[in-house]
């Protein structure tokens, strides 16, 4: 049997892991040119990022929308918080085992809802994920001897390493923390999505009559993949939760998880880069807002706070739709000629038509 051909706009792996370790130096790097404040909004992109990386996957290549991300977030938080504040050691070694940690309890809570998302869909599995974000609080009030209700965990605090305390910031060093776990998020998400099982997804996604006939275990791939984006939104919630030192209920709520799709769809639903153009719009929007009604009286400007933010998170969203469908990413490459006519592969004799993802 011949090796199936690589999909157009699909890099070999080498090439790939390449590409990150470029990015990622290059922002890594750019954390020198911030100021604390600066480095404290990169953090914050970074982490949403890894949440909206693994939401524009699910979504866009399962095609399972999920309006519980945040949920998913917040429990990698607090396995985050419990475990950083239940081990005797310190420094690099409690954050990574603490990291770890967030992402094993995300991957079960993933992997429960993906047990149930396999035999839902549409409006059903929308609502089923947003239960679980309403019901983030409950959760939280039963189990307040461990999660301590409504004002949540507090970690101990993680500083600048000894060697570095003279030459990095605490804000940098959070920046680049956040930073290096987002690469390394994107890149699995991106392996993943480009291989034979981002096949598998999109087959199930354009037909799942077709790919169950062709052999394709569609139930299995929804589950996985609804795992692996709620890993990936379990470690943004653990880098948020070592960036605020606390996780608390309050900070996950349904807006917030709602703001989570709107990111998606702003930049581009499917694309990598569009998630994070998405994830540095809602970081960078309410704080521009902020700016603009700072010199409004006091009045005037409690009203307007969090209410324009949404106002004006509602008329982008609009207007990014009505202007450009494939949202920020889709308006920047529209102008890339087309890729030729459907590729065929040898797996399960399917025909993939190039998505946009992939040009």
């Amino acid at each position: 049997m011949s090796r199936p051909q690589r999909l157009p706009g699909q890099r070999p792996l080498a090439r790939t892991l390449l590409l990150a370790a470029g990015w990622t130096l290059v922002a890594l790097l750019g954390t020198f040119a911030l100021d604390p404040f600066r480095n404290y909004q990169l953090a914050l992109v970074a982490a949403y990022l890894c949440a909206t990386a693994g939401l524009t996957v699910l979504v866009g290549a399962t095609g399972q929308l999920s309006l519980g991300h945040a949920a998913l977030m917040a429990v990698g938080g607090y396995g985050y918080a419990l475990t950083s504040n239940a081990l005797p050691f310190g420094g690099v070694a409690r954050f990574a085992v603490a990291l770890l940690a967030g992402a094993l309890v995300s991957a079960v809570v993933g992997l429960l809802l993906g047990l149930a998302a396999a035999r839902l869909s549409g409006p059903y599995l929308a609502g089923l994920t947003l239960a679980v974000v309403v019901a983030l609080p409950a959760v939280a009030s039963t189990w307040s001897t461990v999660l301590h209700g409504d004002q949540g965990v507090q970690t101990a605090f993680e500083g600048v390493p000894d060697p570095l305390r003279r030459v990095i910031a605490l804000e940098q060093w959070q920046a680049m923390v956040a930073v290096v776990v987002a690469a390394v998020v994107v890149t699995g998400l991106t392996v993943l999505r480009g291989g034979r099982f981002g096949l598998r997804m999109r087959a199930v996604r354009d037909d799942e009559v077709a790919a169950r006939l062709s052999g394709i275990p569609a139930g299995r791939v929804k589950v996985l993949a609804f795992t692996a984006s709620s890993v990936a939104a379990g470690l943004g919630g653990a880098v948020l939760c070592f960036v605020a030192q606390a996780v608390s209920p309050g900070a996950y709520t349904v807006g917030f998880s709602l703001l989570l799709v709107v990111a998606v769809v702003i930049g581009g639903l499917g694309s990598i880069l569009g998630a994070a153009l998405g994830s540095a719009v809602i970081v960078l929007l309410p704080w521009l807002i902020g700016r603009l009604t700072a010199g409004l009286p006091t009045d005037a400007a409690q009203r307007l706070d969090g209410n324009l933010a949404v106002l004006v998170f509602g008329l982008l969203l609009i207007t990014v739709m009505a202007l450009a469908p494939q949202g920020l990413h889709g308006a920047l490459t529209a102008r890339r000629a087309p890729l030729d006519a459907p590729v065929r592969t040898e797996e399960h004799g399917l025909v993939l038509v190039p998505t946009e993802e992939q040009r």
